[in-house]
This record gives structure tokens, sequence and C-alpha cells, in this order.
């Protein structure tokens, strides 16, 4: 599939894919996911059109690292004509709003130098009292699918996490504010430019002004991570169409997105008037490919694999088969692409106890089991990119050119 059918077919509606939108979540604890992000309705893109060529290293969209932050674990080397790509894998988090959580992915990326990125929802950084203080587009005041931060000291404890993870080389992006999905509209695909503007701009405003919202003194802990570093993200539910938002995210700097489906397999991101989008896969996994299941199509993310075993039910006694089925569709997608095209693995979680925990265990043992392979790195979307504008223009075009790998 060349480059511009792909860009199409990533906005077609894949019925293989889709799950149905849960309305109603938790404010992050560690008890209970922090978000229930069900997959999109997929985008249009009918005005955006695939760039010409790719970015040289005279156009890098790099950010300076600030000192006191770790480093970037990739290479930063050009390849010569016809080398092997690094594997890259880039594992993300939606919604990033637990402790306990966060503390267990640092603890395992730390082990083999890996990174990891989490994508927060806005409107954790707002207490419960103050949740006026947000708007939607379209919504009252106040009104939010998956609540808002709770008390002082829970936004104390994510302010604090998140410093930690940025310091130590994890990239955070965002999950926007008040994750409105098909069902609870006026939701992503709905919204014009403006309306994105709107929501990225509270977004930010709560990242620099919680304090202020909120009433803490100076007492408060202070964020850390800069908000001009945060460069991209991924929609609520994957919705949005990109004619509305890519200039909404160029008007904010922002340099990707991770939201567009891509119809089938493995592919390099394409970059779509000057925005970076690194597609959702969607796999033939051998973990589905056998009887009881229809097809072994399926996205990698965690709640389709949820949705694919039992519909999105929270039955403990599948707690084992669920784990195993993740687990055996990332190493299906590493061998394929370590092998194959060398893709950079898209693989979208959330931080969650889905199902006795059926999920996030799955990413530990693969990030543990992989990142510190030979030529292997797991790391963020802005040093993939940063990679990738190193390279020479003919270079790159040739790893961006390969076909999708099933």
């Amino acid at each position: 599939m060349n480059r511009s059918t792909r860009t199409a077919a990533a906005s077609a509606c894949l019925s293989l894919a889709i799950a149905a939108c849960t309305p109603s979540n938790p404010a992050p604890s560690d008890s209970s996911p922090a978000e229930t992000t069900p997959v999109p309705s997929a985008s249009s893109t009918e005005s955006a059109s695939p760039d010409p060529s790719p970015t040289t290293s005279e156009q890098s969209t790099a950010t300076p690292n600030p000192p006191g932050r770790k480093a970037s674990n990739v290479p930063m080397e050009k390849l010569k004509p016809g080398e092997k790509a690094p594997q890259f894998i880039i594992v993300s988090f939606d919604g990033a709003g637990s402790h306990a959580k966060w503390q267990e992915f640092m603890a395992v990326a730390k082990k083999t130098d890996a990174r990891f990125v989490g994508f927060v929802t806005g409107t954790y950084f707002i207490d419960d009292q103050h949740k006026t203080a947000y708007q939607g587009p379209g919504h009252k005041a106040g009104k939010s699918s998956v609540g808002f931060g709770g008390d002082a000291q829970r936004i104390a404890t994510l302010v604090i996490d998140l410093n930690e993870a940025y310091a130590a080389g994890h990239e955070i992006g965002t999950h926007y504010n008040g994750h409105f999905c098909a069902g609870a509209g006026p939701s992503g695909n709905d919204w014009s430019t403006a309306d994105w503007k709107n929501e990225i701009g509270q977004f930010k405003k709560f990242l620099t002004e919680h304090k202020a919202i909120n009433g803490y003194d100076d007492s408060f802990p202070e964020l850390k991570v800069p908000v001009e570093h945060i460069k991209g993200g991924r929609t609520p539910c994957l919705e949005g169409k990109l004619e509305a938002m890519i200039p909404a995210w160029k008007d904010v700097g922002f340099t990707y997105d991770t939201s567009m489906v891509l119809s089938n397999g493995l592919s390099w991101p394409e970059k779509i008037d000057g925005i970076w989008e690194f597609q959702m896969p969607v796999v033939n996994s051998p973990a589905f490919d056998k009887p009881g299941y229809k097809s072994p199509t399926v996205m990698a993310m965690d709640y389709n694999f949820w949705i694919k075993v039992n519909g999105g039910k929270d039955d403990k006694s599948k707690t084992a088969e669920m784990t195993r089925a993740a687990r055996e569709t990332y190493d299906y997608m590493y061998e394929q692409a370590f092998g194959g095209n060398r893709a950079p693995l898209v693989i979208g979680n959330h931080f969650n106890n889905w199902s006795g925990n059926a999920f996030n265990p799955a990413v530990a043992s693969f990030m543990a089991d992989t990142c510190g392979k030979e030529a292997t790195y797991c790391t963020t979307y802005q040093d993939v990119i940063a990679w990738m504008e190193l390279q020479d223009p003919e270079v790159l075009k040739a790893l961006l050119d390969q076909p999708a790998h099933p």
C-alpha cells in the first residue's frame, strides 16, 4: 500500500477494530483505571495530504533537552544507504493518572534504559471543587467523561510523578481534557479547528495555572515539565478530523499525532501537512488466529484486546488468557518488524486494572524482555522524530516508502 492510499485507509471505518465508547469514567486513582478509552470511529482526512518529501536535518523540529533531564537513549547517527534502521518501540499510556502505574513502569524502564510516553489528561490537574474551570467545546462547564483530579494530595502526587518521569527522559504528551466520545457529544469528530484550539489551550492552561485555579499556595509542588516540550498526543477515542485538527496542532507548535488508524500491518509514520502521523497499527495476531475468534485482526491497544477476548467484560477467569494474548501480539509485532521493514512499533495502552489487571503486566514483561535487545530502542515519539529528521532525505524517504509489513 502506498502512502497516499494508506492515508485514505486511515480514515475508513475499521469495523474489525471499533469498540463502543464508555461515556463515563472515574477520576484517576490507583484502584481503578484512570480512563476507559475505547477505539475510535476513524477520522476523515479529505483535505489532508502527505508531504511530498521528508523533513531534512536543517528543518529539525527537535526540542533541546533542558539541563538535568536524562538524555535520549537513541543513538543520533545517520544511516548509510541500504543500512538497516534501528528497531524503535514506542510504548504509550493514555490518561496517565495513576501513581502506582507511573512508579511501576518507570522501574521497568530503568532496568533496560528504556523510555515511554504518558499522554496526560488535562482535567486531572483541576480538583473537584474547581471543575467548572473546564468547559469542553459544546459542553457545560464542569463536565468531563473522565472526571477531574480529586483533591490536592492526588494532584500533588501526579505533579511529582510527572516531574520524575520527565527528568528520567520519558515523554509527556496530551490526551486532551474531557474525553468526550461518540455518544457523549459533541465529541472530537464534531469539533472544528477553533474547538481543538480551545481544547488544547485549556490543556496548557491547566498545566501552567492549576495552582492558581485551585487556590494552592507556594508550598504546592511545581510542575517541571515545560509546556512547550509537549509536542503531540492521542485524541480521546482516537476521534477527530485531520482537516480540523492539523491547523490547531500547527498553531500550538505540535509536531506529531498518534490517533489515526493504519488499516493493516506495521508501517513507518508519514508526514501529513507538516505533522508526523504515527498511526495505530492493526495486525493479524497469532494470538487470535485460533478457534473461538472470527478473525486474527486486532488493533494493538489494550482496550481492543479486551474487546476481542470477551467484549470488554470484567471477567477475572479470562485474565491469564488476555495477558497471554496481548504479550503474544507484542512479540509477533516485534518479530515481524525487526525481520522486515523495521517500522517503529506503536503500542497504545492505559494505566488500568481492567479484568483483573490483565494488560499492564503484558506490556511490562514485553518491555523487560525486549527493550534491551540488540539494535532495539524503547523510546519516545520526539526522539524517533529527531532521529528521522537527522537522516539524509533520500535515506529517510527509502525507509518511509517501505510497504506496511503484515
